[in-house]
């Protein structure tokens, strides 16, 4: 279904990522972790790439706005995207998408996440928690500073009101000396000491394709099952 939906407000959530805020048409259902394509209307440039982007939902069904979020490159597209006033308006085409909570309520899910791959995962564990479900969720979070770390807020957040839920933020390259979290690469090793049994759960991967590649290898290498990976792939972001 396409609509036309209003900028309702911009800010910055991380180094060089913004969250644009748009106003949810009447009517409009989806799904936790489903994606929309947004597409500039009338735009005074534009590129080889073209007007329409794809954007995961970070907001959960039950929140009020529609929420997209995106690192914030030199193109045309997002040079306009960023500069948009309050009150403009934009093509909204949505819901499309897979990447969502399985049913299945005993089996635990981790999601294995990278840097703006956390938009479609804000919105899984949103819902997850204010539905109370019962899911065992694990996530490990990893960017390079705190700084570059979208919904942080949020994520310690859920993890406060929902026990199901455990977050585990994993930092690359931060020199913060008061840290004493995760540091370096997700491993095999840091994934044991936060997943027990490693062939149970259902696997969630979403960030830049490099790290989704890693990330399988390194699940399957682990004794993961193969058919129990789910990913979703961030490029040119």
């Amino acid at each position: 279904m396409i609509y036309n939906i209003k900028l309702t407000k911009k800010e910055e959530v991380a180094n060089g990522t913004m969250a644009f805020y748009w106003g949810k048409p009447v009517g409009f259902e989806f799904v936790a972790g489903q994606f929309c394509d947004i597409t500039l209307i009338n735009p005074p440039e534009t590129d080889e790439e073209g007007n329409t982007r794809g954007f995961s939902l970070a907001n959960a069904p039950y929140e009020g706005d529609i929420v997209t979020a995106t690192r914030m490159r030199d193109t045309a597209f997002k040079r306009i995207l960023k500069n948009l006033s309050v009150g403009m308006e934009v093509k909204f085409d949505a819901p499309y998408g897979d990447f969502k909570l399985h049913k299945t309520e005993t089996t635990p899910a981790v999601f294995l996440i990278g840097g703006i791959g956390i938009t479609p995962v804000r919105s899984i564990i949103a819902q997850a928690s204010h539905d109370h479900l019962p899911h065992k969720i694990t996530l490990l979070y990893s960017n390079k500073t705190p700084a570059d770390a979208a919904f942080t807020k949020d994520l310690e957040s859920f993890a406060k009101e929902n026990p199901n839920f455990i977050f585990v933020p994993v930092y690359t390259d931060t020199t913060e000396t008061e840290w004493d979290g995760e540091r370096g690469y997700i491993d095999a090793a840091m994934l044991r000491r936060h997943v027990p049994d490693i062939a149970s759960p259902i696997y969630y991967l979403s960030g830049p394709a490099g790290m989704v590649k890693a990330m399988r290898e390194m699940l399957m290498n682990a004794g993961a099952n193969e058919d129990n990976i789910r990913a979703e792939e961030f490029s040119g972001y």
